[in-house]
């Protein structure tokens, strides 16, 4: 899924805390905001391996829940929601597209990488790929309530992810035709750091 529909639902995550702890809920909202983006900043090393732990995510929320619990002071619930949101992220990757250029076509088997169990997970393709529109219509679902039920700082978030993804949606498949194009011209120096999906 692109990552607009991740930041809105680690934003979603923690909006109950909105109406059950409003003191906490700017810690919460941050945490999971910052939990729904992370994960993808490994793009262009590794996606989908170097920062995607859909295990140890979620091993990681228990314990920090019992402590956020015991001790609700913000670091610790922006912490837990953080967690929450990766843990989010790095599952909804499986019900995508396979990790390739073009994965509207169905060639790759790699969803997100299991480190636990040392091997990729497959996917299982619910939202077909990264900028389609069924992933334009969850991300829209889950961010029109949110719209409605957030303030600023985080309704702007939202409103720039409606955005940001109606616009990636519009443009995803000519974009997949142009990066081989565009990555082309790095110069050979370069070259190394541009992962293979886009070579071709």
């Amino acid at each position: 899924m692109m990552l607009p529909t991740h930041a809105v639902i680690g934003l979603a995550l923690a909006a109950p805390l909105v109406v059950l702890a409003p003191e906490l809920a700017p810690a919460a909202l941050a945490g999971g905001l910052l939990g729904g983006i992370v994960p993808d900043l490994d793009l262009y090393s590794g996606h989908r391996k170097t920062l995607h732990f859909p295990t140890g995510y979620l091993v990681a929320v228990l314990p920090t829940a019992v402590v956020a619990a015991l001790v609700p002071q913000p670091a610790v619930v922006a912490s837990l929601f953080f967690l929450v949101g990766a843990a989010a992220h790095c599952q909804m990757d499986r019900f995508g597209g396979g990790l390739e250029l073009r994965p509207w076509e169905g060639g790759s088997e790699r969803a997100v990488y299991d480190h636990v169990r040392g091997e990729w997970r497959r996917p299982k393709r619910w939202i077909p790929y990264d900028g389609s529109p069924r992933d334009l219509l969850l991300l829209s679902t889950v961010a029109i309530p949110l719209l409605v039920v957030l303030e600023a700082p985080f309704r702007l978030v939202v409103g720039l992810a409606l955005l940001v993804g109606g616009v990636y949606v519009g443009l995803r498949r000519r974009l997949a035709a142009i990066a081989p194009i565009v990555f082309g011209l790095v110069p050979e120096a370069l070259s190394e750091y541009v992962p293979d999906r886009y070579r071709n």
